[in-house]
């Protein structure tokens, strides 16, 4: 029987979740979710000078809006300090990890010795053999008896087998002289204790690789599937850092862009499933396997990202939609809706998110749902609003007051209008612009028309045809 799939993301809360780590999270997500295993969700927090629970609090609300969602509960690596000196301890009992007694200044003289004898400076500690009748009452580390000739193979998904000659391992410490456990230490415990079967994860973590494998191997461990993925670079091939603009998870929420469409372009970043650019989450984690990780750095691409947004509005659900961009007004510390302008963004949804690539994008085109009376005209929109022009709304009001409000009805009142004025309807669409939404760029006249209702649109053009634009006189 084949065991069932674990993944974990495990990040340090120094700080928010960053781009580069959504993306791994999302991949694991995407393995597991795929094949009907767990994604589990680990914080390492043994950094405790650097760990705060803001920055824990950053990564979780990061994962929340993205739509990652782990099973069970968050497992905390400090909690688990005890858990791993026992491992260590076991290790020490069966001779395959000793006690190490040299001082920082015995470590320099070795390596300084060894430097000018042009050896390798790679510490090779005196304790590793010796009798333990001879350990002084002192302190001590614990290391790994690493192994000493031979090499090590990572079987890696992603990067191939990576080959490391085992005397370019030094016996690593496990527990440090106050008997607490070393990051490396607890990493192995903690996924072996997790049950995890697939460790993916950025390939800054390759060289980890193989010293993690000198405890899987010691303590008879299975060794999980090893992925090492390539780090993201900005568009000048370097590395992604702050000087790119690289932000936090939740940056991006305040940005505007939808979560599916983030999945989207994250998954897109490193991966490929032949030419599909835009996909469901379904089709992701139907599509999601390790083949398609390329091996060089993905570079990240803020236009691309807009695109994919805006398709992923586009064929959004327009409840869905909804309320994501309540949460995403939210996010930004924006207040709540009255129910009366939800009902309008619901009515216009249908009309709002075509060509909107962000929240901010399709707010704009709302404007028209979230003004109230009075409106106030842009400068764009006043000049549009000239006598001759409100001369048109005041003739056309009366007739749209008994026309069947429907898109043909409204239509047909208009055409007729313009028709019998001899006007091209280009004429009066700038006008009707201005009178429903006090600006020049909006939806369809006809759309703001439906969403607004017969009463509101009514109102808004006999408003508009007594408007006096600043500077001219009525």
């Amino acid at each position: 029987m084949t065991r069932q799939v674990v993944t974990r993301f495990a990040p340090s809360p120094t700080g928010f979740l960053h781009i580069g780590g959504a993306r791994t999270a999302l991949f694991n997500w995407l393995y597991a979710r795929g094949r009907g295993g767990k994604f589990l969700l680990r914080i390492e927090d043994t950094d405790r000078e650097r760990s705060t629970p803001e920055a824990t609090a950053a990564i979780l609300q990061g994962l929340s809006w993205l739509g990652l969602d782990h099973d069970g509960d968050v497992v905390s690596q400090f909690e688990g300090a005890a858990r791993h000196a026992e491992v260590a301890h076991q290790l020490l009992a069966e001779g395959k990890a000793y006690k190490c007694f040299a001082s920082q200044d015995d470590i320099a003289a070795f390596r300084e010795q060894a430097r000018a004898e042009g050896k390798s400076t790679l510490y090779r500690s005196p304790w590793r053999d010796a009798d333990p009748a001879s350990h002084p009452d002192a302190p001590y580390v614990v290391r790994i008896k690493a192994p000493q000739d031979g090499t090590t193979v990572i079987k890696d998904e992603v990067q191939g087998h990576v080959t490391i000659r085992n005397d370019q391992l030094d016996d690593m410490i496990l527990l440090r002289s106050d008997g607490t456990p070393v990051y490396m230490l607890a990493v192995v415990v903690d996924d072996h204790d997790m049950g995890v079967t697939h460790v993916i994860r950025g390939d800054d973590h390759l060289n980890n690789a193989a010293r993690q494998m000198m405890i899987y191997d010691a303590m008879g461990w299975d060794v999980p599937v090893w992925a090492h993925i390539p780090l993201i670079h900005g568009p000048d091939g370097k590395k992604l850092s702050k000087r790119h603009g690289a932000l936090g998870a939740e940056e991006y929420q305040k940005m505007g862009y939808p979560a599916a469409g983030m999945r989207n372009y994250l998954a897109r970043l490193g991966w490929s499933h032949g030419d599909d650019e835009f996909f469901t989450d379904a089709q992701a984690k139907e599509w999601f396997d390790f083949a398609g990780i390329g091996k060089s750095p993905a570079r990240f691409d803020t236009k691309k990202l807009e695109n994919l947004c805006g398709q992923h509005i586009a064929a959004s659900e327009d409840a869905a939609l909804l309320q994501e961009l309540l949460a995403f007004r939210r996010a930004i510390g924006e207040s709540d809706l009255p129910d009366d302008k939800k009902d309008g963004l619901s009515r216009g949804m249908y009309c709002l998110k075509e060509r909107a690539k962000t929240f901010p994008e399709l707010t704009e085109k709302a404007e028209f749902i979230l003004s109230d009376r009075p409106l106030h005209p842009d400068a764009k929109a006043q000049k549009n609003l000239d006598s001759v022009s409100r001369g048109i709304l005041k003739e056309l009001t009366p007739q749209l007051q008994n026309a069947s409000w429907s898109r043909d009805g409204l239509e047909a009142v208009t055409n007729s209008f313009a028709d019998a004025k001899e006007i091209k309807f280009g004429k009066m669409a700038g006008p009707l612009r201005a009178a429903l939404a006090g600006r020049a760029v909006t939806p369809s006249v006809f759309d703001m028309m439906l969403v607004l209702g017969r009463e509101e649109t009514i109102a808004r053009l006999e408003e508009a045809a007594d408007f006096e634009p600043e500077g001219q006189p009525g």
